[in-house]
């Protein structure tokens, strides 16, 4: 697939359903109140149990419009933040052979801001099915190459073999409205990446027309090509990779594309608990102490400013009622039912992030207070579990964006680097208590069961090979260990 033909359909009709389907998540992540609304107006208005779901019901019970006390809870959110947590809160480890190149990709990953970015892209592909990468460059703006996220629905990838072959990202300039809309399409392909601009209507992709027709694209126009459209790489690699959150996609078997966290589906689950909370807060609303009291306690404002009751006054003045009658102030007050609705939305969300593929300990349920690392990895092998299978789609990909942008990098900006694909590794999941760590060390040590060096491995897992052999070195030169070798000139008897 090229770029699409004038007039062609928009979004293009083999990837509709997909858009459909990214769009409820999309709901769902972004915790917006209107877009579940507006979701749910017209088709998927009910549950798999028959009943209409709340976010499809349009209006109060009365029949008036507004703000009909419907509550939302951001679980979908949760869930996809937690899912990038467990894949890059702890140091990500990238190394390559040569010195000179791991320093530049050091800078690369630091000044850059790397650890931002993968955190970004793995929150979008949890949410979403799947994340984009995208190498480019601006050598106004830094002088390395720029890693960025593209989202799912702004992009038509075409696969071959399961593997990415070419993809057109796309997206809505300034200036379109109604039946008017600018689309920038950027398309990459091997070895160069190929800029369009159209003219057309929301369903519609409209005609093609020169860069120069809109200021968002009329700054490319010195960067092409002779042909006038397209910007050659010179690498020969794509600069672009798909990450797909995890596989294989249960409503599209055999597909390449990438199963959403939430296609669990947890979209029952989800409408459910906000049930439950609009419920659960409606009891208050309800309860709140109301005093019911006769029409002889209103003072009477005059005629058109109705009356009113003073609930400070301590003393009244006699009324013009029976002494026996009791009708006095009654209190209404309704009880909340806390019990019920705590452990129904705990159950739910219980069910719900179990359904993803996490432990509930990640949400901080089951909190027991202080416990070792170990127990820890216990109660979280389920959260654990999962976020292995996602680093395992996770490092060959960034392995190769990262080849690429090297490979740019040493076209662009440093013509001495050599190019290597980086070795990726990840960090451990859970971090150990530092107590519980040193209290090892120092049994190791008594015991004499581990050497300087595998202590201090023990102690820094994500250190290199040369930064090992010198904390050895200076550890053995402190405590007076260090023994002159007497071989070496100057020992010798």
């Amino acid at each position: 697939m090229s770029l699409p033909e004038n007039g062609a359909p928009w979004p293009p009709p083999h990837l509709s359903s997909l858009y459909r389907e990214i769009a409820v998540n999309d709901a769902w992540y972004s915790g917006d109140r209107r877009r579940l609304a507006e979701v749910y107006r017209t088709e998927r208005q009910r549950r798999s149990d028959g009943r209409r779901r709340l976010w499809s019901r349009h209006r109060t019970a009365d029949g008036s419009k507004g703000d009909d006390g419907r509550l939302h809870i951001p679980l979908a959110g949760d869930i996809a933040s937690a899912s990038a947590e467990l894949l890059f809160a702890a140091p990500l480890s990238l190394t390559v052979a040569d010195t000179g190149t791991q320093g530049r990709l050091e800078e690369f990953t630091e000044a850059g801001g790397l650890a931002n970015t993968l955190l970004e892209a793995a929150e979008v592909g949890a949410a979403l099915g799947g994340t984009f990468l995208r190498v480019t460059w601006d050598a106004e703006l830094a002088t390395r190459p720029l890693l960025t996220v593209m989202h799912p629905d702004k992009a038509l990838p075409e696969f071959s073999y399961g593997m990415l072959r070419a993809v057109t990202f796309w997206r809505e300039l300034p200036g379109s409205e109604n039946e008017n809309v600018w689309r920038h399409l950027e398309r990459h392909e091997r070895g160069r990446i190929v800029h369009a601009l159209y003219q057309g209507t929301p369903d519609r992709v409209g005609t093609r027309v020169p860069l120069t027709e809109h200021p968002e694209t009329i700054g490319l126009v010195g960067s092409l090509d002779a042909e006038g459209d397209s910007i050659t790489t010179g690498v020969d690699a794509l600069t672009a990779a798909y990450v797909p959150n995890v596989l294989p996609n249960r409503r599209r078997r055999g597909s390449p594309f990438g199963r959403s966290d939430y296609d669990a589906p947890l979209h029952d689950l989800m409408d459910a608990l906000d049930e439950t909370w609009s419920s659960w807060l409606r009891d208050i609303r309800l309860a709140r102490a109301r005093l019911i009291v006769p029409d002889a306690y209103l003072r009477d404002h005059g005629p058109g400013r109705g009356a009113s009751f003073d609930d400070d006054r301590e003393i009244w003045a006699a009324l013009s009622m029976p002494p026996t009658e009791g009708a006095g102030i009654t209190l209404s007050q309704f009880a909340i039912r806390v019990a019920e609705h705590q452990a129904t939305s705990d159950a739910i969300v219980r069910q719900a992030v179990q359904s993803a593929g996490y432990s509930p300990a990640t949400f901080g349920m089951d909190d027991q207070g202080a416990v070792t690392a170990t127990e820890v990895k216990a109660r979280m092998r389920r959260s654990t579990t999962t976020r292995e299978k996602k680093a395992r789609y996770w490092a060959p990909a960034l392995a190769d964006i990262l080849h690429v942008a090297l490979m740019l990098d040493r076209r662009l900006f440093v013509p001495s680097l050599v190019v290597d694909r980086p070795r990726v590794a990840f960090g451990d999941g859970v971090s150990e208590d530092p107590a519980s760590v040193a209290q090892t060390l120092s049994l190791l040590t008594q015991a004499q069961a581990a050497s300087v060096d595998t202590r201090v491995r023990i102690l820094h897992p994500d250190w290199d090979e040369g930064r090992v052999l010198a904390e050895v070195e200076r550890i053995l030169t402190e405590t007076g260990q260090a023994v002159p070798d007497p071989m070496q000139a100057g020992h010798l008897p």
